[in-house]
């Protein structure tokens, strides 16, 4: 499973993630443009636009503008918002989280949906590898654009499309991961510090009232 980029955060960027739109639309803009022409002096315009996307988020942003062009030469054909699936599974009125390695905070389960699987088969998959549980998935329960100013992710390089599933436990048993150090199961009022780039506490509250109340609606941006 690929990794999850770094986040792309200054105190300045916290206060208007305006920077990161400009430069995200530049980049698709870029990507789209030397995807589809063949033209000599447009594919080197494209170029241009791309290097100025990479510029933008270099100058509001501690990642260095090489690094930034990396993640986007890596990005091909039309672009679209990246897919990052999570898993609510409950026990006892308690949600799994799982604790990362990159950077020592709880999360739940989950990462890049992988080419081939369906949703529902990349969060079965993710949840057994993060956490040595198997599940089956009940309800997809929310679909977030991880952009969205109200659920207050750090900024990323990516546009990320967020798709929350709830899923059953079915069996097997707590294991730690090479990208995992611990697996566990927190009340709502037990939640550890969250690793914020890949799941906010408004969202673990959302999981609980869908535990609580499974016919209510899936939610959505």
């Amino acid at each position: 499973m690929t990794k999850i980029p770094p986040e792309i955060i200054t105190q300045e960027a916290e206060m208007s993630h305006k920077w990161l739109e400009w430069g995200q639309k530049l980049q698709a803009i870029a990507q789209i443009g030397l995807t589809y022409n063949n033209n000599p002096y447009d594919i080197e315009r494209y170029q241009q636009v791309r290097q100025i996307a990479a510029e933008i988020l270099s100058t509001y942003s501690n990642v260095e503008t090489s690094y930034i062009l990396d993640l986007f030469s890596g990005e091909v054909g039309y672009a679209t918002p990246k897919v990052d699936v999570r898993a609510a599974v409950f026990q006892s009125d308690k949600i799994l989280l799982v604790k990362e390695k990159e950077d020592g905070c709880w999360t739940l389960p989950g990462g890049w949906a992988d080419i081939g699987d369906s949703p529902s088969e990349a969060i079965v998959r993710e949840v057994y590898e993060e956490s040595g549980y198997q599940t089956r998935v009940v309800k997809l329960v929310a679909v977030y654009d991880r952009n969205h100013i109200r659920h207050g992710h750090p900024p990323l390089a990516h546009h990320v499309y967020k798709l929350f599933f709830q899923c059953e436990l079915i069996g097997g048993m707590p294991k730690a991961s090479y990208e995992t150090e611990e697996v566990a199961f927190f009340g709502e009022q037990e939640i550890p510090n969250l690793s914020l780039t890949r799941v906010v506490p408004s969202q673990i509250t959302q999981l609980f009232e869908y535990y609580r109340d499974p016919n209510k609606p899936t939610d959505f941006d």
